[in-house]
């Protein structure tokens, strides 16, 4: 019996797979027989890949490497090449967002908002995708096959509720606005995965979208958790660990007619 979910022999590239999110993913594909390499900012030893992901460290490679620098990306890229070969499957899900305590100037009015932070999240979060999709996704359509996988986020689908953040100002005494960078980059791969999508379709390489909703983390206000659950119609947010499988099906044979989609995981945020 075929088994279309596996992807037992497949290499697959996560980027910012050290992370919350793509340490996720990167679990997922290697406990499922995959060889993932990592590209991250900085080099990991063999123990260091060993202390985060226990027991999958031959399966496992940290390239050093900068979604926004394209030379860094062919670099790294080779790397795998010559370790392993070509990615079958591709998950841009490096990027970032305004931190909620950081630089007050991060989540300050649309009217004021500076365009340093506009360019840090749209270089990482949009440009970013573009150049590992070009390098990587230019040698699977050359192997003729592959699965690219964007992360998206439901803020790519729906503008902020900025309500959900009032709290930060009653608390504070001062505006606290979830900025539009996130949003905008988050929606820009809608498009980006659809141009993809139908550019490559005939060479054998698949693009697809997750759209992911709230996830369980510890690190938001109880305040924010309240106002957050009230909109969910599940009432609760998603574990981490219900977010892997999906990178698994789309890197498999089991979405092999799958591209251009958009799966949305998101507790119904987004259907109300």
């Amino acid at each position: 019996m075929i088994d279309f979910f596996s992807v037992e022999g497949k290499v697959a590239v996560v980027t910012g797979g050290l992370g919350q999110l793509g340490s996720q993913f990167t679990k997922q594909l290697a406990e499922n027989g995959a060889k993932v390499a990592i590209f991250a900012r900085r080099d990991r030893t063999k123990d260091e890949v060993e202390a985060q992901f226990p027991g999958l460290s031959d399966r496992i490679r940290v390239y050093k490497s900068d979604v926004r620098d394209k030379d860094s990306l062919i670099e790294a890229t080779d790397r795998v090449i010559a370790d392993w070969e070509t990615p079958h499957i591709l998950i841009n899900n490096a990027g970032i967002d305004s931190k909620p305590d950081g630089d007050a100037d991060q989540n300050a009015p649309f009217e004021v908002y500076p365009k340093k932070y506009w360019d840090d999240v749209i270089d990482t979060n949009l440009t970013g995708c573009m150049l590992c999709s070009q390098v990587i996704g230019t040698k699977m359509a050359e192997a003729g096959r592959g699965s690219i996988i964007m992360v998206g986020s439901m803020y790519g689908m729906v503008s902020p509720n900025q309500a959900l953040y009032s709290y930060r100002e009653e608390r504070d005494g001062k505006p606290f606005i979830k900025a539009i960078s996130y949003a905008a980059s988050k929606s820009g791969l809608l498009n980006m995965t659809r141009y993809l999508a139908t550019y490559w379709a005939k060479k054998g390489v698949r693009v697809n979208l997750v759209t992911f909703g709230g996830v369980k983390t510890g690190s938001f206000d109880k305040e924010f958790i309240d106002a957050f659950l009230e909109r969910v119609p599940m009432g609760r947010q998603a574990e981490l660990e219900e977010f892997g499988p999906i990178v698994q099906f789309l890197g498999s044979d089991a979405s092999s007619y799958m591209t251009g989609a958009n799966l949305v995981l998101d507790g119904g945020f987004t259907s109300w």
